[in-house]
């Protein structure tokens, strides 16, 4: 028995392996309750990457450093009502987030060009009552004027439970920009150009320093909201996620445990493992 050949054979299968899972199949933790009951504090969820076309990794697995990305996008796009991963666009006035690499998953409220309204709490899609999710959730009212200043774009007096009307944006589609509603679109603006382009001075608004009172979208966008609507930091806070940020479709629930538990507590951590939601299709 050749051992070095055996090793180097093993060494390629991992790798062939890695390669595969990395394209087309990832396993997301879930850290936080934004999709509860649908998606719980602990589930470990594996993510299509297929579905949406074919998108590589932007980092080495389980690190923080960045390799060159690639994506083609040749199949279908996220539709109202998928679950969808993808990488964090930042909050509201962020360039880009810190770090790069993170990644929600939330459900896809609205499509590009779609006109979204949250009016207390019940979410309009094109004046239509949008379907709700099998495992909705709702909490106490934040119909506090004062959360205005934390809502996107943030010229608007609006609030989680009255929302909108929103118009999420579609490629080739313009918006009027002033100095009041540039404020709101800046960093977004920013992101599309991969750079600091917009100034607002003299009561003027520029890009690339040539004066503009609107702006062309270069992506399509996509309207995410936890399932879990008063416990969600979604795209009512910080924009719309771009077709570019998708990374795939969440499928079902690979296994779940308590994540409260430290994994020095081996013995215990396996023992709260939550066996009904092992390979648990998610809808």
């Amino acid at each position: 028995m050749n051992v070095k050949k055996e090793l180097k054979s093993l060494l390629q299968a991992f790798i062939a392996a890695l390669f595969i899972i990395s394209f087309f199949f990832q396993n997301t933790r879930i850290p936080t309750p934004s999709m509860e009951s649908t998606i719980l504090v602990g589930d470990f969820v594996v993510v299509n990457k297929f579905i949406y076309g074919i998108n590589s990794p932007k980092f080495i697995p389980y690190t923080e450093i960045k390799i060159p990305h690639f994506r083609w996008d040749i199949f279908t796009d996220p539709d109202r009502g998928d679950i969808v991963v993808f990488d964090f666009p930042g909050e509201k006035g962020e360039f880009r987030p810190n770090p790069e690499n993170i990644q929600y998953v939330k459900r896809c409220i609205g499509l590009p060009g779609d006109t979204l309204i949250v009016k207390n709490k019940v979410v309009f899609v094109n004046g239509t009552p949008a379907p709700l999710p099998p495992y909705i959730q709702y909490g106490a009212s934040q119909n506090d004027p004062r959360i205005a200043a934390y809502m996107f774009p943030g010229y608007e007096n609006w609030n989680p439970d009255n929302f909108g009307p929103f118009i999420v944006p579609k490629k080739g589609a313009k918006i009027k920009l002033t100095p009041q509603s540039a404020i709101g679109w800046q960093h977004f603006i920013n992101r599309e150009f991969g750079e600091e382009v917009v100034k607002i001075a003299n009561g003027q608004v520029m890009i690339k320093n040539k004066v503009v009172d609107e702006y062309e979208f270069q992506e399509d966008y996509f309207f995410m909201m936890g399932d879990n609507r008063d416990d969600s930091s979604d795209s009512r806070f910080w924009g719309p996620v771009a077709r570019n940020m998708v990374v795939g479709k969440a499928v079902f629930v690979l296994f779940s445990w308590d994540n409260k538990i430290p994994f020095s507590d081996l013995f215990r951590l396996l023992g709260s493992i939550r066996g009904e939601r092992i390979l648990k299709i998610l809808n």
